[in-house]
């Protein structure tokens, strides 16, 4: 009877030190997975797409062939109601991008806007004022051709 339990508690303390020594391994693993970051990819030129309505303003910027590299609204920042379509928060959109984009070392940007909404020009100006060279600046609103019948006016 005694040896059994002996023998029960010695099994014990070898599946303990088991499942210790597999966490470590388990624990080394994820550290050494940890250290593995993939290296930043170095971009010089690249697209930035402005589109501003009544309501927000939303800026993204890809390179060449289409791939995002960061992007914001002024919904995203905090600005509530009206606010959201403010030249201001177009500003702070931008400045927000441009920090998230700045790792990549792009230095040319062409320039795409769409919409009608008053952070057009001030979403452009910040854009030159961080350090972009811009290359192009198009307007890419869509206008129908007689399609669908337009919103009413408001009237205030």
């Amino acid at each position: 009877m005694a040896e059994e339990k002996k023998l029960k508690t010695e099994e014990k303390k070898e599946s303990e030190t088991k499942t210790e020594v597999l966490e470590v391994e388990k624990n080394e693993e994820e550290v050494a997975k940890k250290k593995i970051k993939k290296a930043k990819r170095q971009i010089s030129k690249g697209r930035a797409t402005v589109k501003c309505s009544y309501n927000n303003t939303m800026v993204s910027i890809a390179d060449l062939t289409g791939g995002v590299l960061g992007w914001a609204s002024s919904g995203m920042l905090g600005f509530k109601g009206a606010k959201k379509a403010t030249p201001y928060a177009a500003t702070q959109v931008v400045a927000n991008v441009s920090e998230k984009v700045k790792k990549y070392g792009l230095t040319e940007l062409e320039v795409f806007v769409k919409g009608v909404g008053s952070g057009r020009e001030a979403s452009i100006r910040a854009l030159a004022n961080n350090g972009f060279d811009l290359t192009l600046i198009k307007d890419v609103t869509p206008i129908p051709h007689n399609g669908c019948r337009a919103k009413k006016p408001r009237r205030i």
